[in-house]
Formats: C-alpha cells, sequence, structure tokens
C-alpha cells in the first residue's frame, strides 16, 4: 500500500500493480473464486437455508444431505445452483475488484508514512465499501436462489421462470427487499474475511521467518489457503445472525409488510436462540469456502504474474 508510482511486476516487465489491466484481472479473479466456491457448496446452501426457514424440516445437517439426495437426487442437492453461480459471481467480481481499488486509494489517503501503521484499518473500510456495492449486484440473484431453496413444493424450475414469477407478482423491487439485511450481513462478514485475512497471512509470513523473495508459489498458495480457511471460521460466527434472517425474510414476509416489521415479527418467534439455527454446518461451509477462494483468487493473480496477496 503505497501512493508511489505503480510498480512493474518482475516476473513481467509490461505488467504494473494498481493499473487499470490488474484491476481488471483481480476483478475476474474475483468472479471465479465466489462463483465456483459457492456453486460448488450449494448442498450445504440448501440444508443450511432450509433449516433456517424451518428448524424442524431435517433433525440434522446429514440427514438433511441424505433426504435431498434420496428424494431429488442430484439434482435436489444442487436446488438453486444457477441463481446461486450468477449471483455470486457478480459478487464476487465487486468484492475483491473494488477491494483492490479502495485498498489502494485508502492508503494514498493515509499516506505512504502512514499506511503500514492504518493498514487495518484500510483493510476493513476498503472491503466494507466493496461489499457494499458487491452487494447490490449479488440481491436479485440471492432473493431468487432463498425462494427456490426453501420453497415446497418448487418455487420454479429454472432462473428465469422464477425471475418471471417475482417480477410479475411482487414486482422487480421485491428482489431488493432483503438488501438492507443483505448488508448487515454481508459488510462484517467482508470486513472480517479480508482484514482477518491480511493478518492472518502476515502473521504466517512472519513465523516462517523467510524473506518473502524466497517463497515457492505453491507455499505462497498454500499460505493463502491456510489464512482464508481460518479467516473464513471468524467470519462464520459474526455474521450467522443475519444470515438466518435474510433466508427467513426470504422466505416468508407476508403481503404488504415492511423490512422492519418482518424483521420483528420473525425475531419474536424464533428467538435470538433460533438465529443461530444451522451454524456448525456453516462454519464447515464458509472455513472451506473462503479457503477455496482466496486458494482460487492468489492462484489466478500469480498465474497472471502479480504477486499473492500478503506476498
Amino acid at each position: 500500500m503505497s501512493n508511489a508510482a505503480a510498480p512493474i511486476i518482475p516476473e513481467n516487465k509490461g505488467l504494473q500493480l494498481y493499473s487499470p489491466q490488474y484491476y481488471g484481472l483481480c476483478s475476474l479473479g474475483g468472479l471465479l473464486a465466489c462463483g465456483i466456491t459457492h456453486t460448488a457448496i450449494t448442498p450445504l446452501d440448501v440444508v443450511k437455508c432450509r433449516r433456517q426457514v424451518n428448524p424442524n424440516v431435517y433433525p440434522s445437517n446429514m440427514a438433511g444431505l441424505r433426504s435431498l439426495f434420496g428424494k431429488e437426487g442430484i439434482r435436489g442437492l444442487f436446488t438453486g445452483g444457477v441463481p446461486t453461480f450468477l449471483g455470486y459471481s457478480l459478487q464476487g467480481l465487486g468484492k475483491y475488484g473494488f477491494y483492490e481499488i479502495f485498498k489502494q486509494q485508502y492508503s494514498k489517503v493515509v499516506g505512504s508514512e502512514n499506511a503500514h501503521n492504518y493498514r487495518t484499518g484500510v483493510y476493513l473500510a476498503a472491503s466494507a465499501s466493496a461489499e457494499l456495492l458487491a452487494d447490490v449486484m449479488l440481491c436479485p440473484m440471492e432473493a431468487l436462489k432463498v425462494r427456490v431453496q426453501t420453497t415446497t413444493p418448487r418455487f420454479a424450475n429454472t432462473t428465469r421462470e422464477a425471475w418471471s414469477k417475482v417480477v410479475a407478482s411482487e414486482g422487480f423491487g421485491t428482489l431488493y427487499r432483503g438488501l438492507t439485511p443483505l448488508w448487515f450481513r454481508q459488510i462484517p462478514y467482508t470486513m472480517m474475511k479480508f482484514a482477518s485475512f491480511e493478518k492472518i497471512v502476515e502473521s504466517l509470513y512472519s513465523y516462517i521467518g523467510k524473506p518473502k523473495n524466497q517463497y515457492s508459489k505453491s507455499e505462497k498458495i498454500g499460505i493463502s489457503f491456510a489464512g482464508g480457511y481460518m479467516a473464513g471460521v471468524l467470519c462464520a460466527i459474526i455474521s450467522h445472525p443475519a444470515d438466518t434472517m435474510v433466508s427467513k425474510l426470504n422466505s416468508s414476509k407476508q403481503a404488504g409488510e415492511g423490512v422492519g416489521a418482518a424483521t420483528s415479527r420473525i425475531y419474536k418467534n424464533i428467538g435470538f436462540g433460533g438465529l443461530w439455527n444451522g451454524l456448525g454446518m456453516r462454519i464447515v461451509m464458509i472455513g472451506t469456502l473462503t479457503g477455496a477462494q482466496w486458494l482460487i483468487y492468489d492462484s489466478f493473480k500469480i498465474a497472471c504474474g502479480f504477486p499473492a496477496t500478503g506476498a
């Protein structure tokens, strides 16, 4: 983080950090990282969302997976997979791309002489700003995903059908009714995800103690995965209550009911304990997810000739 001229990367003398090409490739890396990983864990997400909406639907997470596969096969396990891929690909593009932009810009604001001392604040501010924009890109597909995953009988057979039904009967605006709860879920999650990852990776490099130019590509990628997994566990815990509320709002909001009234009604029904339904599954899911995202993202950056995050 510096306000100096963009450095040229030794491995590729035509490639510069903090250039439009750099930010574009980081955005593409984020798209791949989030789109692939979120789609891959759709079976876990289906069980988690259904247990959040109705804790009695499955006695356990494993029972839910067995029930889904037994009744609906692979198709049942990947219910909502298409809106998941589309929505989280868009979110990843915004999340990682804007994070790199904001991180560099906020570093310039505090100045090169202060950037190191205030780096945690820069990470937090940059990740919050990036997620604010990324969630606007995600929200419509997130609403469709939850609707498809939690309604019985199945709300729609395709994403296009689900979109048409919602827009025709409830209006386009209903696809954004969960945006505020989504911000409450995702912004703290992403602040924890990026700031803790940066700090954990920094600690891992410091603990190992080698000069950063002596690490192999595989070592850097391994550090990224380990840091991402540890950061993911923290993310899952801090964002889970809001995640539960988003699932409830998208599945059980009553006609003419505002977000505030719906949130109050749902909380009265489930209580504080109900906000933590499905946490165990989410810790496994988000830990693996976050580790895999950083692995894909930094592998992509290295393949493009850029250094891994923190390296």
